[in-house]
């Protein structure tokens, strides 16, 4: 899922962008979130820096305040130099400036409609998907997955049931399929589980049991174990 974050000085073009986006999300089936709305671009950054933040759309005047939404960005990017930037603004005079903070696009606040959210939100979406990133889109819709989020992912049937860090997936295909996404910190432990090693927290040698950052556990298969128990990190605390 991918947090979005609005900061403007107008609460009435917060409200707007709010209901705007929000639609597009749901009309277009994409896996993304408001997670945080605020007119001071101090909490802005305070947000930014204790939580995971995939797209911010900033105002650049700030009304009787010191600094601008430029130097804000300069802010931001050394807090999250990955999280797309869409600059929100009636200054044309601003645009050259603005793309020195990778900025992702540039949306006048007098053309503001859902039609311009919703072409700037697909192309984000297109963009998280076919780059480089650290997500994986699981179905033919629009859900994205932060690999990074994945404690653990789990063969149910004929479907397998991503476990993240705040979230539960489900989705209609093999671990075959999903294996060839995923990066080698993932290890089949057991006929049923694919570990994400970087989010375990311990194991029970005990009851082969494994448990991960969000609590979650699963176990580990003696057919899986020594491939398993190699590819696992020094660091880990046994039980």
């Amino acid at each position: 899922m991918l947090n979005f974050v609005i900061c403007d000085d107008d609460i009435r073009l917060i409200n707007r962008l709010c209901s705007l986006l929000e639609k597009v999300f749901i009309q277009n089936d994409f896996d993304a979130k408001i997670a945080f709305t605020t007119t001071d671009y101090n909490k802005l950054l305070d947000f930014t820096s204790k939580n995971k933040v995939h797209a911010i759309f900033l105002d650049i005047e700030f009304s009787g305040q010191t600094e601008n939404g430029l130097t804000i960005a300069e802010k931001i990017r050394e807090i999250n130099k990955r999280c797309y930037l869409i600059f929100v603004t009636s200054h044309f005079e601003y645009i050259a400036e603005a793309y020195k903070y990778k900025t992702f696009d540039y949306i006048f606040k007098s053309s503001i409609d859902l039609e311009s959210i919703t072409s700037t939100v697909t192309r984000l979406f297109d963009d998280v998907s076919n780059s480089n990133t650290t997500f994986i889109k699981i179905d033919n819709k629009n859900t994205l997955i932060d690999i990074n989020d994945i404690q653990f992912i789990e063969k149910d049937g004929m479907k397998l049931i991503y476990h993240t860090t705040f979230n539960n997936y489900e989705v209609y295909t093999s671990f075959s399929k999903v294996q060839k996404k995923l990066p080698n910190n993932f290890i089949r432990c057991h006929k049923s589980f694919v570990a994400n090693l970087k989010n375990i927290v311990s194991i029970s040698l005990a009851d082969s049991t494994i448990t991960f950052r969000n609590g979650d556990t699963c176990y580990i298969g003696p057919k899986y174990k020594e491939e398993f128990m190699e590819g696992f990190k020094h660091d880990t605390i046994y039980e």
